[in-house]
């Protein structure tokens, strides 16, 4: 039986559904501590640098059909060699950052929920040791129950959403919305851009299922587009809602559930319950989604440079040691490092895959294996470019430790590429695409 594919609007609602997710409800506060009341126009920003990326993916999935992602794009563009197999690995980090940025967040909404108090660092870490460990263990018996919930939590957190902008436009005060446009204000901006940019990151799936979207050359590049416009749309009104309502004080004051406090001023007790709830939704579904999903193919990738023809997602091709590794490596950096340098982090590893994907395409648009314009692509390069320099600058200003991070690991994985490629000899095997 010949499996029915996805339409355009399918696609769309995949990667909306997929983006708009935990990252909207963990750092909101975390760019309004940065940026103030700049936050909408920091949204604007690195709507912009999305689609710099987007049109790379664009091009590059439409032609490039495969579960890899970006790692199968950057192995056309620039071949199998340790900085492939390093990329390789950095996205696969990418995942670990990410589960311990939704468990932080959900032991933030967790706790003010019941009222006790943030400062209870013994709390947090029992809260976010907690919900790691919950996906973990459902992930090695199964996960047939919580894949099939995935749709629910999707359509609750949307609605969510789009009722806390419907209700709390209506009460936005003009002065909370008054823009910084002084030079200082303006670089602050830009640096909560860099960091906001990873609520943008999910576009790609939809280049990772192109096989199975009706007329893809078409449908993916505007599914993309759309699903990022849609995205941009949502998250703009909420920053706006957010700040007009609370202010920026309030709004890192409750910087661990930022969007809930947001909502009292106009839904009360009850909205702050509702928010907080939709929240702890997200979170645990971005938790699941990522453990079983991305950090499951990307580990896999990493090991062995392939993946199997058939994508089981509750399954991690019989490397159980990945996600033992995954959810410790989470927990860890959860317990060490603040939800500024977490995202601070997740974004700089997207920043440099991104980076490479787009000197992949201009290689392969050079040489006529793709489509793309090499002056609009070399310009995006320059726009992603500098937004990674904005990123670096301000984790060496503000978050140092972040900072140092971001090099020693870059550094680390290099060299363990540079080690296990010599000694297992393992080789990026490339998908067969007709006519490529």
């Amino acid at each position: 039986m010949k499996k029915k594919k996805m339409g355009l609007w399918e696609a769309v609602s995949l990667a909306v559904g997929t983006m708009i997710g935990a990252s909207i409800f963990s750092i909101l506060g975390v760019g309004a501590d940065i940026c103030g009341s700049n936050l909408p126009l920091a949204f604007v920003i690195s709507a912009i640098v999305s689609y710099s990326v987007a049109y790379s993916y664009a091009k590059l999935g439409s032609v490039y059909v495969s579960n890899a992602g970006p790692i199968e794009f950057i192995l056309r563009g620039i071949g199998d060699n340790v900085i492939t197999g390093t990329l390789s690995i950095l996205m696969w980090f990418s995942y670990v950052v990410s589960i311990s940025l939704f468990a932080k967040a959900f032991a933030g909404y967790f706790l003010a929920l019941f009222n006790i108090s943030e400062k209870n660092s013994l709390a947090f870490l029992i809260i976010e040791a907690g919900i790691i460990s919950v996906f973990t263990v459902l992930n090695f018996f199964g996960s047939k129950v919580v894949g099939k919930a995935e749709f629910w939590i999707v359509l609750t957190k949307l609605s969510i959403l789009l009722t806390f902008v419907l209700f709390g436009i209506w009460t936005v005060k003009p002065d909370f919305l008054k823009p910084s446009l002084d030079i200082h204000s303006i670089l602050n901006t830009f640096y909560s851009a860099s960091v906001l940019f990873l609520s943008y990151m999910g576009f790609g799936l939809i280049t990772n299922a192109s096989e199975n979207i009706k007329n893809p050359k078409k449908n993916v590049p505007l599914a993309i587009y759309i699903s990022i416009t849609i995205v941009a749309i949502v998250y703009i009104s909420v920053a706006v809602v957010a700040v007009g309502n609370l202010g920026v004080d309030g709004l890192i004051k409750a910087k661990e559930y930022a969007l809930a406090e947001a909502s009292k001023p106009f839904l009360g007790d009850l909205g702050f319950l509702f928010i907080s709830i939709g929240a702890l939704f997200s979170t645990s579904s971005a938790i699941n989604a990522t453990l079983y999903g991305g950090a499951n193919i990307a580990y896999v990738l990493a090991k062995k440079g392939e993946l199997p023809d058939i994508f089981e997602r509750k399954v991690w091709f019989n490397e159980p040691e990945g996600l033992y590794i995954t959810a410790v490596l989470s927990f860890i950096f959860t317990a060490f490092y603040n939800l500024d340098s977490i995202s601070a982090l997740i974004s700089f590893t997207f920043l440099i895959i991104y980076l490479f994907v787009l000197i992949s395409h201009f290689k392969l648009a050079k040489k006529g294996k793709v489509e793309g314009n090499t002056i609009l692509i070399s310009i995006n390069f320059l726009i992603v470019l500098t937004i990674f320099l904005l990123l670096l600058q301000y984790q060496w200003e503000s978050q140092r430790e972040s900072f140092w991070t971001s090099l020693v690991l870059i550094l680390l994985f290099f060299i363990i590429e540079k080690i296990y490629k010599g000694i297992t000899g393992r080789q990026f095997k490339k998908r067969d695409f007709k006519g490529v």
